[in-house]
């Protein structure tokens, strides 16, 4: 039985598409995915949403859907998981001990739980396949096929080890990890595509909302939209793919921000966002191997601090110096995580500073009197910057594409500058920060350190 004939059986989905006209668009992507007949209705519907001439006449091994808010995308990929897991004999090619393992990765807890949610509705509500489970636990569900359905949330470690039936990535433009991967998509498909090696027919398949126009899903639609004999791309707004969204409902959004609406309900990369440093440009700045630069006696230091409360965000300190060429050297960083006591960072970071003969620090006006006296305290004197941050970011974009500033070999620093965004809001004005989900506390620090050091500020030792 194919999916298409389970979704019309009343022994199984069909309960969930009493409205089936709704799902119309729905069931030409499926057909398309698993290589099924279609009329010439459907014919056209795919052409619509793929941009391809050929209709397939195979199953595809790798799919990519670009689908606005709101479209049915977690419902489906459930469905498909519950599918592949039910219908499927994998056992072949298991070896003893061995499960297949089809898991939904989904970009955070609760985006995994709506789909865990359909999945177990699917097995525990259709007798058929209440049958098959044999263990249920928080996040993964077993079945007496040697089949395992687990829902995860995106890392590159924890997926590495498994035997893949199918892969589905949910929300996987959005996806992010705890150690501020610039590119954790990438990162999480190389570690997942060597367990589907030995399953004939294994599934990958990425569904999201776009976001910037950088990434696996920009990659997939960049490279293979419209082209047959490549892996399959769909791409359709929200009301094409579920015409029970209120118009309303995009209009008002529509109203508030055009190019966030485009995107969330358009189905359409946003142009209005864009990486402000590239991989290269800033891993070609970086000293390999040198985490930290000993002070230099006779050397004058700037220092640059982003504060923090300590229940959320990090607290972070950036030491650079300029050198007799006029290049700049970042030094030293310091950052420690939440949960902390603001007050002991205070006093930790006051020591770097005295360490590198720094008697002030440059910040922003975090919490207002606080952090100056809090420095003043222990002898250090706190300058608010003069610039805000989005305006350090862009004097610090001609420091590292010139190659005039040289970083330590520091991961996060190293993600989090990539990470950066410049957005442009409808009046035309530009802003640079982490994009959704992310960090720039250490970014911040250092870039406030660099940028300071290479226009000679008045906060720089030189001129105190």
């Amino acid at each position: 039985m194919n999916l298409l004939e389970a979704c019309a059986d009343e022994q199984l989905f069909a309960r969930w598409f009493r409205d089936r006209a709704t799902w119309s668009a729905w069931f030409v992507f499926i057909a398309a995915l698993f290589g099924l007949s279609m009329d010439e209705e459907q014919a056209a519907t795919f052409r619509r949403f793929t941009g391809r001439s050929n209709l397939p006449s195979a199953p595809s091994s790798e799919a990519w859907l670009i689908i606005g808010r709101r479209g049915g995308k977690s419902f489906v990929m459930a469905l498909i998981a519950v599918y592949l897991a039910c219908f499927r004999d994998y056992a072949p090619y298991l070896a003893p001990g061995e499960r297949a393992t089809v898991l939904v990765i989904a970009a955070d807890k609760k985006q995994a739980r709506v789909i865990l949610r359909y999945v177990r509705a699917m097995l525990t509500q259709i007798p058929l396949l209440a049958s098959m489970v044999e263990g249920d636990t928080a996040w993964s569900i077993d079945l007496n096929n040697l089949v395992t359905i687990e829902v995860g949330t995106a890392s590159f470690r924890s997926t590495r080890g498994y035997t893949y039936a199918a892969v589905l990535a949910d929300e996987i433009a959005f996806w992010r990890t705890d150690v501020d991967a610039a590119e954790p998509d990438y990162e999480i498909l190389d570690a997942i595509r060597p367990g589907m090696a030995t399953i004939p027919g294994s599934v990958l398949l990425g569904a999201s909302s776009p976001y910037a126009r950088r990434g696996a899903l920009w990659d997939a639609y960049r490279r293979y939209w419209g082209k047959d004999d490549a892996p399959l791309v769909w791409k359709a707004a929200t009301r094409e793919m579920n015409p029970t969204v209120p118009q309303a409902v995009i209009d008002r959004a529509e109203e508030r921000d055009p190019a966030s609406a485009s995107a969330e309900f358009g189905a359409n990369f946003r142009s209005d966002i864009e990486a402000l440093l590239t991989r290269e440009a800033v891993e070609a700045v970086v000293d390999l191997n040198v985490r930290e630069r000993a002070p230099i006696p006779g050397v004058r230091y700037t220092a640059f601090v982003d504060p923090s409360g300590g229940s959320s965000d990090s607290m972070t300190l950036g030491i650079a110096h300029r050198d007799a060429d006029g290049h700049v050297l970042l030094d030293a960083i310091r950052e420690r995580r939440p949960p902390f006591s603001p007050e002991s960072v205070v006093a930790e970071f006051c020591d770097a500073l005295k360490l590198y003969g720094i008697n002030r620090v440059t910040g922003d006006r975090y919490a207002g009197e606080w952090p100056r006296e809090q420095f003043r305290k222990l002898g250090i004197q706190y300058d608010l910057s003069e610039k805000p941050k989005s305006a350090i970011y862009q004097e610090l974009v001609p420091a590292i594409n010139s190659g005039t500033a040289s970083l330590l070999d520091e991961a996060r620093l190293i993600n989090q500058l990539i990470g950066l965004e410049r957005r442009t809001a409808r009046g035309g004005r530009d802003s640079i920060d982490h994009e959704p989900g992310g960090h720039d506390d250490v970014a911040n620090a250092v870039a406030g350190a660099i940028v300071m050091c290479g226009r000679g500020s008045s906060f720089t030792l030189d001129n105190v």
